[in-house]
């Protein structure tokens, strides 16, 4: 009996040494002051297209228009954008617009589009691999999957790139098992949304930073006996009462080396008001407004935009 204890006791420490053992954390409750929501003028923006330029999931019967990894990534920057309210983001019916406006590569047909900006998008990299450690009483199976992802952010007003990166995510699984027992872990699928995720995570504030630094845009819807109609309306962030400047464009030169037209600086020419809002959706809306300094030419609305004091 006693020399069955001499040989389990080794056995009972080593079980001893691999027990975790456990802390109890105590978090006293806080109470916190909810702090009012910033006031931001949305802008409008497309995701017009998320390729996969890798060779996953290619296979022979491949749909390039339905591919699922362009689609989860399109997917994951969609939320990150929308979680930020800092935009309005175009359903996929307008997204298929943009695509045919942009293939027809005129910088003035990107003007036609109702989005202030489009995101392009490509997976660049993707792979995943196993990774092994084998011990004489554990062994550990460690799941790792990498993703690269590219972003080009175009001016809808210029039809010019105004940013372009490329970042690279990584996430990973471990599964241990110490003398037979623990969990087998097989492939995880909640992987690629990580990888892909910690990714468009380190491109989404410079996406955000480039839109907002850029002054906010409306136009002239019409002009006549029955009001001035801006677009634009409340899930923008346009409110009754507001005031705005109207800007008169500058002058349009093109550019030989790249084809693109520049449109040079605008000059302040009135002050509106926003009397009423309308509209059910945001591809409706619109705001009725006032003249209350400058002047506005009724048949030339085309050269005027509408932006922040």
């Amino acid at each position: 009996m006693k020399r069955l204890g001499v040989i389990m006791l080794p056995f009972a420490v080593f079980m001893l040494s691999c027990t975790t053992n456990q802390e109890v954390v105590r978090v006293e409750s806080q109470v916190i002051e909810s702090q009012p929501e910033e006031k931001v003028l949305k802008r409008k923006v497309a995701i017009a297209r998320f390729s996969n330029e890798t060779q996953y999931a290619k296979g022979i019967f491949y749909d390039k228009d339905n591919d699922p990894l362009g689609k989860q990534a399109s997917d994951i920057l969609s939320t990150k954008l929308a979680v930020s309210n800092k935009f309005i983001l175009l359903e996929r019916q307008d997204m298929d617009k943009i695509i045919a406006e942009m293939e027809i590569g005129d910088s003035e047909s990107f003007q036609q589009v109702s989005a202030d900006y489009i995101i392009i998008g490509s997976v660049t990299e993707f792979g995943r691999k196993n990774v092994g450690d084998v011990n004489m009483f554990s062994r550990s199976k460690t799941q790792k999957v990498q993703a690269g992802v590219s972003l080009r952010l175009i001016d809808v007003s210029t039809g010019q790139v105004i940013y372009s990166e490329e970042a690279k995510g990584e996430s990973e699984e471990t599964a241990k098992t110490v003398m037979g027992l623990g969990e087998e872990a097989d492939y995880d699928a909640t992987l690629s949304d990580k990888a892909i995720s910690a990714a468009i995570s380190k491109l989404v504030e410079n996406i955000i930073n480039n839109c907002m630094d850029r002054e906010w845009r409306a136009y002239f819807l019409s002009y006549d006996e029955d009001g001035i109609i801006i677009s634009g309306g409340e899930s923008q962030g346009i409110e009754v009462g507001s005031l705005f400047d109207v800007i008169k464009k500058g002058k349009k030169v093109k550019n030989p080396q790249t084809g693109m037209y520049v449109e040079l600086p605008g000059e302040k020419v009135a002050k509106i008001k926003i009397d009423f809002t309308g509209g059910n959706t945001t591809s409706n809306e619109f705001s009725m407004v006032s003249i209350i300094e400058g002047k506005v030419e009724k048949t030339n609305l085309s050269d005027y935009y509408i932006t922040e004091e």
